[in-house]
């Protein structure tokens, strides 16, 4: 069953004389518990189509339903509400509060929700368990190594039980083995804790482990990979190229 779907979802910037396509009619459907990655050169839309699903930007076209709930059609509020409680984002650069600890930060949507703090705390440290931080729930983020940080904003992802988690680039600032150990998670994530995975990557070693790589060219969905999490990066980087430059 689709847990997120798109229909002819076509993002356009600048003006009528000028127009620009950053998501040209793009079809695509998400199952549950599915991990998808998303991958193709510079200026292909990928982060674009994340935003999109994530409700962080409107379509100038088409639609974008997650769980049957059109998000085009959604006010600012609702909209708000549905990524505080059906969305969870994990960024290239963490984005956590430099003042607050790990637990703290991964409580901070619960709590933005109306979650009493002590329940959301709880929760919190729930969730740091999950990414083998149960430890480090008092250090701040710069008592914490990059890795680390983004284990917090991956527990801070899962925190609100979400129905899709979307992630731009977050190996992107990581080395290999602490990718390694970020995308490992993601692909627990899947299979443990039943959460649907959508992720931009240029790295074929973490594309690798989703179960479907879509490759994305001038705005539309030109190729897809069905790999059940165990792709070959070097097979995968092939397949770039030819997106790349064909």
């Amino acid at each position: 069953m689709s847990i997120v779907y798109t229909e002819a979802l076509t993002k356009i910037y600048g003006d009528a004389s000028n127009p620009i396509y950053a998501l040209n009619q793009v079809n695509l459907s998400i199952e549950e518990g599915e991990f998808v990655a998303v991958m193709g050169p510079s200026g292909s839309g990928k982060s674009t189509l994340l935003y999109l699903l994530g409700g962080l930007e409107r379509p100038s076209s088409g639609t974008v339903c997650l769980r049957d709930a059109d998000l085009s059609t959604l006010n600012d509020d609702a909209l708000s509400q549905l990524r505080r409680t059906q969305l969870g984002f994990i960024f290239q650069f963490f984005n956590l509060i430099p003042v607050l600890t790990a637990r703290e930060n991964v409580a901070m949507p619960l709590i933005l929700d109306g979650v009493p703090r002590s329940n959301a705390l709880k929760r919190a440290e729930d969730a740091l368990a999950k990414v083998g931080l149960a430890a480090r729930g008092t250090h701040r983020p710069a008592e914490l190594s990059g890795g680390e940080q983004q284990r917090v904003a991956l527990a801070r992802a899962m925190v609100v039980n979400p129905a899709l988690i979307l992630g731009d680039e977050p190996t992107g600032n990581l080395d290999s083995r602490t990718s390694d150990e970020v995308v490992q998670l993601l692909r627990q994530a899947a299979d443990d804790w039943g959460r649907t995975i959508v992720l931009v990557t240029h790295d074929p070693r973490v594309a690798a482990y989703a179960d479907r790589i879509v490759f994305l060219k001038d705005g539309q969905i030109v190729d897809e990979n069905h790999l059940r999490g165990h792709g070959d990066a070097e097979q995968i980087r092939e397949q770039l190229g030819k997106v790349t430059v064909h």
